[in-house]
């Protein structure tokens, strides 16, 4: 069984294990939640809607995303038993109830919720990404309530444990680069320019995404390396590679590992400068573990996160005047 295959088969395991009482679960049900975590004026990042799952983690909204999407912006979630869906809905406070037009369309439509009481299983319910902009008409297509008995398998659409791994992804920061030169505010021809990250922090980021007595995912990422473009060809720059994470910062005798040697001056270029851009790269894994005994296991891997940023140099040659005896 493939990793992804599996997902839905840990959701109908754990579902069949784990408890259903009303009273735990109606206090999360009482009112619309929503949170998550966003980036950039919510054009990247999670913000879910009429969802359970909890965001938390170091990687939560603590630096810069890289834009990933969720493959598919809404789902369905497990919610209450019959009982405490029942009692939801009598008391016409539940944040899903629709418009009905006289006290006969009511009664008929509590009957649904009145023929589940006593048998064991869930309503599954939708949820969608609100920060995606298809996530809205997404969740629009899905029906506002599915019964599922306890020991089958979620309904076409419930939510998988690698959709929750995507969360966590889609809920992953890590800092911004900021950079270090040596020179710092001028460079030469033919001089080493020492470079590194500052203020990098911790290697290690992670979000973990939960739905709480279901299951968990969590997504990691470490930072592994730094990729340095220095704005031009290679006839004007050469650049080391040899980084490790955070580059090699200027120490007198060290060798020369990790910056650009500059050829050529930068005073034809525009506004006189190199636009050097170095950018971090954070390899991505993820783990999911169904609650209640299931074993946990590694998602495929995620492509890395990368976050650059741009700093100029200018480039200057050295002038020698040389004078007559």
């Amino acid at each position: 069984m493939t990793v992804r295959g599996a997902a839905g088969a840990i959701v109908a395991l754990v579902l069949a294990t784990a408890g259903t009482s009303s009273a735990a679960q109606g206090a999360a049900a009482d009112e619309p939640p929503s949170g998550g975590v966003t980036q950039d004026g919510r054009r990247a990042g999670v913000w879910l809607k009429n969802s359970r799952i909890v965001i938390s983690g170091n990687g939560a909204g603590a630096g810069k995303g890289d834009g990933y999407r969720l493959r598919r912006p809404c789902w369905y979630e497990p919610s209450l038993d019959g009982s405490g869906m029942l009692a939801q809905q009598q008391r016409g406070k539940a944040w899903w109830s629709r418009d009905r037009e006289n006290a006969k369309a009511q009664q008929k439509f509590v009957e649904q919720f009145k023929d589940k009481v006593g048998e064991k299983g869930r309503w599954w319910l939708p949820a969608h990404n609100e920060g995606d902009p298809a996530g809205l008409a997404c969740a629009q297509g899905l029906d506002s309530y599915v019964w599922v008995p306890q020991g089958s398998p979620p309904p076409p659409g419930g939510i998988t444990l690698a959709e929750l791994a995507d969360i966590a992804r889609a809920a992953l920061t890590v800092p911004e680069p900021r950079i270090r030169l040596n020179p710092d505010v001028r460079s030469y021809v033919n001089l080493p320019t020492w470079v590194w990250l500052d203020g990098t922090g911790e290697t290690t980021r992670s979000v973990t995404a939960t739905l709480p007595g279901v299951m968990s995912a969590t997504v990691t990422a470490t930072l592994d390396d730094i990729e340095i473009d220095p704005g031009t060809t290679a006839d004007r720059a050469e650049v080391k590679k040899d980084c490790g994470a955070r580059g090699r910062p200027y120490a007198r005798g060290r060798e020369f590992t990790c910056g650009v040697r500059y050829l050529r001056a930068s005073v034809d270029r525009p506004r006189g400068v190199y636009e050097l851009t170095v950018t971090s790269v954070w390899e991505v894994t993820a783990q999911g573990q169904g609650q209640g005994g299931v074993a946990p296991f590694a998602f495929d891997p995620y492509d890395p996160v990368q976050v650059g940023a741009t700093r100029d140099v200018p480039v200057g040659e050295v002038q020698s005047v040389v004078r007559g005896g």
